[in-house]
This record gives C-alpha cells, sequence and structure tokens, in this order.
C-alpha cells in the first residue's frame, strides 16, 4: 500500500482532539511511506494532516478544484497539487491515486466522497479498502445507520463487513494493509463512472 486517499473536513471541529488525531494519522502515513491523496486544501483537519505529513518527511498530493483555488484555500507546500474544474474530476483522480481510503471526520462532503467510494466498491467499479478513522467515536451514529439499512434490507452485511472502524492510527494503517494485501488484484475501470 503506497498512497491513501483521505476524505475530512475543511474544519477542525469544536474539540482538539480531532486535530490532534489527524496530525498523528499523517505522522504515522510518513513513518511508514505512506502517500497522503487528498483534498489539497490548507484548511481544517485537511490542512492538519497534510503538514503533519508534510513535517515527517511524507508525501503529500493534492486535488483541489479550480473554485478552492481562487478562495486562496490551496496547500502551497505539497509535492503535487493537481487543480481540477470539478468535483467529479477531483474525486476520480483520488481514487486512480490511492490504494486505500480513510475518513476522518468532516461534513457533507466527506460523506459525499466516502460513500461514493464505498458504491464504487459495491459495483465492483474498484476493489479498495474502506475505513473509517473513528475520532472520539465520530462515526459511531453513522455505522448505527448503516446497521439500521441492513436491518430494513436495504444493504447487505457482507458489504458493512468490508469496512473499517478504528480509532487507533496505528491499528488502522494495519487493518488496511492487511485488506489490501487479501486484495490486491483490485482494479478501476472509470468509463463506468
Amino acid at each position: 500500500m503506497k498512497s491513501i486517499g483521505v476524505f475530512c473536513g475543511a474544519n477542525t471541529g469544536l474539540n482538539p482532539v480531532y486535530s490532534e488525531a489527524s496530525a498523528a494519522l499523517g505522522k504515522q502515513m510518513a513513518e511508514q511511506q505512506i502517500a497522503l491523496v487528498y483534498g489539497g486544501g490548507n484548511v481544517g483537519l485537511m490542512g492538519v494532516i497534510a503538514d503533519a505529513v508534510l513535517e515527517h518527511g511524507g508525501k503529500a498530493i493534492g486535488v483541489i478544484p479550480q473554485s478552492l483555488v481562487d478562495r486562496e484555500v490551496a496547500h502551497n507546500g505539497l509535492h503535487e497539487l493537481h487543480v481540477v474544474q470539478t468535483m467529479h474530476e477531483r474525486k476520480a483522480i483520488m481514487a486512480a491515486r490511492s490504494d486505500a481510503f480513510v475518513a476522518m471526520p468532516g461534513g457533507f462532503g466527506t460523506f459525499d466522497e466516502i460513500c461514493e467510494i464505498i458504491t464504487w466498491n459495491q459495483l465492483g467499479i474498484i476493489k479498495k479498502p474502506v475505513a473509517f478513522y473513528n475520532i472520539n467515536g465520530y462515526y459511531d451514529r453513522f455505522f448505527e445507520m448503516i446497521d439500521h439499512t441492513i436491518t430494513e434490507g436495504f444493504v447487505k452485511q457482507d458489504q458493512r463487513q468490508n469496512l473499517i472502524i478504528e480509532d487507533n492510527p496505528s491499528i488502522l494503517l494495519h487493518k488496511l494493509r492487511e485488506y489490501s494485501d487479501a486484495t490486491s488484484d483490485y482494479w478501476v475501470d472509470f468509463k463506468r463512472i
């Protein structure tokens, strides 16, 4: 596993634990030589994890729409910064450049991005591990909702079991690596997206 696509908030949240845990994940990624592929911003948890990766000698790759560059939220210290026109382009490039995905705390954009990746896995467009970095129990209610969709017959149990949920950054990366090793024959067909 050479790179992880991280979806997270453009805000840091009200509790400092979100920033602290994001920095811890960035440090672990750098130490394990796993490149960060993310939304390219210098604000919120996006900025925190990118700065942590860079501070510890890791590689950070950003993908950001021009509209956000125009608002001066692009991170200028990255190894690569891809400026695109649409959010669809952003997600496609992130999916192509990432061996796995992690959702950290965030808002509607984070939910949109990680749910689209889960859907692509479900449809067989990609086959890459998806994890939720459950800082401060942030995703507990999200998984309650997923369990409810299973109970109501909208999601299959095996689709839920393919999702990793973890609050320890070291264990999270270990689980992603294990999953990635078990499914190393994944494929991507963006013509189907």
